[in-house]
């Protein structure tokens, strides 16, 4: 029988050829928050244990072979300023790309996935979070799309003017015209639709109205850890007709039901101090330390996101998941993957579930892969038939109620 010494080998065996696919990686905030994009001051070809989840050896060590950077920004940023910090988040992703080329290669399709893969760097592409990010303009999620954005979360933690998220008081019922509108040209475009962070009816809603497969970049399933950011199982079960991949997430207070009380204790006293919730600064991360000593944290392990991906397995099917960590955007991370070296683990204990390695080989590669290049061939075919959209929300939706 084998160890699982024999099993943790034979994962990372599996991951030099079907490297992992992680949809969402928070680095490029990370960098904002640390350093003001100073790659000089914090440099990802140094070890940056204890500041980062993510450098360049500990991807190596991952097996991680593409990785969606999030360019996102939070919703508190509105109007203008939402879309030129987006822009100066894509500009840094683009200054990393030029810095550490022998290690990251662009990627803007799925060819392009395969050929760097084949040359041996990690397939770096972009995926916005936050449908505010576009400030309501359907040219500005084409320039986003013409800049490298391959996926836009339609909300992150709070609703915008089109969309509920997941975190909200519901305000528009899921999607209202415009917002319907937004996943039109997001197909036209070719930019994934991702459900993440929305609410289960803007879930519902997308999928009644999109032509290309959706994505969930970084969500569990609700099932098994009753979080509004996780996936009902009727959801899932809706993706193999759709096309979709929901994409398994690490954080703690999303997957581990006893994690979901504590966060928001924990939640609240960074708040107290000042904070923003999200914070993982030195000074936040600190700050959390001295309340854990008080109050325990429980923590989530390998087998917590086993469970959701056994769970997810059965629900949508093995040609319909990935893996999507949150790394560098979470405070906390599972025990046994504290930081992106830590997917072997993942697969030596799926591994250990009975997982073939075809299914595998599907979970950390071939489904994101395929994904996008779904997404392509839709946008292919609707663009050669149709113009861009330049539908505004207030002839769509109405004009806004002032003070609403």
């Amino acid at each position: 029988m084998p160890t699982a010494a024999d099993r943790l080998a034979e994962a990372r065996e599996l991951l030099a050829s079907a490297p992992v696919v992680d949809g969402h990686n928070d680095l490029p905030w990370a960098l904002r928050e640390h350093v003001r994009y100073d790659l000089d001051k914090l440099d990802i070809a140094a070890d940056q244990t204890g500041t980062l989840h993510t450098d360049l050896a500990r991807l190596r060590a991952g097996g991680v072979g593409a990785q969606f950077w999030s360019v996102y920004v939070p919703a508190r940023l509105t109007g203008d300023h939402a879309v030129s910090a987006t822009l100066e988040q894509i500009d840094l992703v683009d200054q990393l790309l030029a810095r550490y080329g022998t290690e990251l290669a662009p990627a803007l399709t799925a060819d392009d996935m395969e050929a760097a893969r084949a040359q041996g760097r990690i397939a770096s592409l972009k995926g916005a979070e936050g449908g505010h990010s576009i400030n309501n303009s359907l040219a500005t999620l084409r320039a986003l799309h013409a800049l490298g954005v391959r996926y836009m979360t339609l909300t992150h933690n709070d609703n915008n003017d089109w969309a509920d998220s997941a975190t909200d008081e519901p305000r528009v019922g899921g999607l209202s015209a415009f917002g319907r509108e937004v996943v039109r040209e997001m197909n036209r475009s070719g930019v994934l639709v991702d459900l993440s962070h929305v609410a289960a009816t803007t879930m519902r809603d997308a999928l009644d109205t999109t032509a290309a497969p959706v994505i969930f970049s970084h969500s569990s399933a609700r099932s098994v850890c009753d979080h509004p950011r996780n996936v009902p199982d009727d959801v899932l079960e809706r993706l193999p007709a759709n096309g979709g991949v929901a994409m398994a997430t690490f954080v703690p207070k999303f997957i581990l039901p006893a994690a979901v009380a504590w966060t928001e204790r924990a939640d609240a006293n960074l708040r107290a101090h000042g904070l923003h919730h999200l914070d993982t600064t030195p000074r936040a991360m600190e700050i959390h330390r001295a309340f854990e000593a008080v109050d325990p944290r429980p923590v989530a392990t390998v087998a917590t996101v086993a469970d959701h991906l056994d769970h997810m397995r059965e629900a949508a099917g093995i040609d319909h998941i990935g893996i999507g960590g949150d790394y560098d955007g979470t405070a906390f991370t599972p025990a046994g993957l504290n930081d992106v070296a830590g997917y072997p683990n993942l697969i030596a204990e799926l591994l250990h579930r009975g997982w073939s390695r075809a299914d595998l080989t599907k979970l950390t590669w071939s489904n994101a892969v395929r994904v996008l290049r779904d997404a392509e061939d839709v946008a292919r075919d609707l663009s050669s038939r149709t113009a861009p959209s330049n539908a505004t929300i207030d002839v769509l939706d109405g004009p806004a109620t002032p003070g609403a």
